[in-house]
This record gives structure tokens, C-alpha cells and sequence, in this order.
């Protein structure tokens, strides 16, 4: 179970999160939304222990979120990272040697299900089928969390179909924890347990899914946009 108490984080003069608390339980696949600018990425980095707080904690199974937690979470960042001189194998090897829970064997049924080859250079890659090998190796990890900031950003809709078949298929619920943070609702929404939305480094809204179709009768979209705009009305 990951807590996030009274958690703020700022940037000079620039408060990404503002006093945010937030539970979030295990086996479960749960959304993370707002407009630009709400503390999305702020909050998954804090939580996967890349970035430190300014005030307030967080704990993960009731250890502090530091650069320690990497044992028992796997972080996909928004910002592409890999080396373009590895071929996807020799990633696959790096990720061996940095995390001792990653299955090899894992990361390559991953692979061969979203139809990448093992030794394609990272460098000539396109966006959509680098977005496919950063998935694979990160549900190569076996962890029990796994935190994902807009891992479908910029890519399109047929290469976001095949990444949400991954999640679906590669994620065991029974004991893991699937946190992302994404723009594409819509597609997603099918995924999710729970949605949390975040306005100007608050939490504006938690909630299951299946609540906010059966009390408002609207779709997670036209439920987000209302509830946005009168969190912005003085």
C-alpha cells in the first residue's frame, strides 16, 4: 500500500504539489489525470523515489519512497532515457545487471507480443516501438508496483491499443500494483480501478470507476471535465 502524506513539492517559487495526501492500495490499476501543469509527474517521480519531497512523506509498504525503493518499483518516466546505441537485447542485459528481479524471459514474451525484435537498434527505433520496448522493460521487472508517467504520449492509437493489451496481459493483480498517469482517458479507461485527479497540486477527486458511471451516469471524460471546472470557480 503506498500513503502520500501531507506531501508538497516545489520548484523555486513553484509549488508542483500543495499538502497532498492520497492511499493507494495493492492489486489494483489505478489512473492518475489532470491538465498540464496539476503535479502528474511531480507526484509519480516522488513516489518512485527519483524525486524528494519538500515536505510531508511517503511510504510504500511502510518504507520511506527513497532511491531505495527501486527494489520493489518499477519506474517508466515520461522522458525517453535508453541509450540509442544499445540493441534491445543489450538493454534487456543493462536492466539484468541493475535489478535482480528482472525476468528475462518475461521481457522478451512482452517484446514478441507487441512485435519488436530483440536486436533492434534502440537508435532507429520509431517513437511508438521505442514506447514498446520501454513497456517491455519495465513489466520484464517482476515488482510489485508498477509506476508508468503517459506511457502512450505521442504515440498512435493502433500502437496505444497493443501497450494496453500489454498491461492487461503481462500485469497480475493478485499481487502487483499498476499506477499511471496518462492524457488518453478514453483509452485507458477500460483498464482502470480507480482514477485520481489532481488540480494545481491537489487532489481533487478519488474515485472507483464504477462509482462515477453509476452515481453521475457520465462517462470518466465529461465527469472529469465538469468536476475541473468547478474546482476552478472561486
Amino acid at each position: 500500500m503506498i500513503h502520500v502524506n501531507n506531501a508538497s513539492k516545489s520548484y523555486g517559487r513553484t509549488q508542483a504539489l500543495k499538502q497532498l495526501s492520497l492511499t493507494l492500495e495493492l492489486g489494483k490499476i489505478i489512473g492518475i489525470a489532470g491538465e498540464n501543469g496539476s503535479g502528474k509527474s511531480t507526484l509519480l517521480k516522488c513516489i518512485a523515489g527519483v524525486s524528494s519531497l519538500s515536505s510531508g512523506t511517503i511510504h510504500i509498504d511502510g518504507q520511506p519512497a527513497d532511491r531505495k525503493i527501486a527494489e520493489q518499483l518499477a519506474y517508466l518516466p515520461d522522458a525517453d532515457l535508453f541509450y540509442p546505441f544499445f540493441t534491445v537485447g543489450e538493454l534487456f542485459d543493462y536492466y539484468r545487471s541493475q535489478f535482480s528481479d528482472f525476468n528475462e524471459r518475461k521481457a522478451k514474451e512482452v517484446l514478441d507480443f507487441l512485435n519488436v525484435s530483440l536486436s533492434s537498434k534502440m537508435a532507429k527505433l520509431s517513437k511508438g516501438n521505442r514506447g514498446r520496448v520501454k513497456m517491455a522493460a519495465t513489466l520484464g521487472r517482476e515488482a510489485r508496483y508498477y509506476v508508468m508517467d503517459e506511457p502512450f504520449s505521442g504515440m498512435d492509437p493502433m500502437v496505444r491499443a497493443d501497450l494496453v493489451k500489454g498491461l492487461i496481459q503481462f500485469t497480475d493483480l493478485e499481487w502487483q500494483t499498476l499506477i499511471l498517469s496518462t492524457h488518453e482517458i478514453r483509452e485507458v479507461e477500460i483498464l482502470l480501478d480507480e482514477l485520481v485527479l489532481l488540480q494545481k497540486g491537489r487532489v481533487l477527486a478519488h474515485r472507483q470507476l464504477e462509482d462515477i458511471r453509476a452515481e453521475t451516469g457520465m462517462d470518466t471524460v465529461n465527469w472529469m471535465t465538469n468536476l475541473s471546472k468547478a474546482g476552478e470557480q472561486p
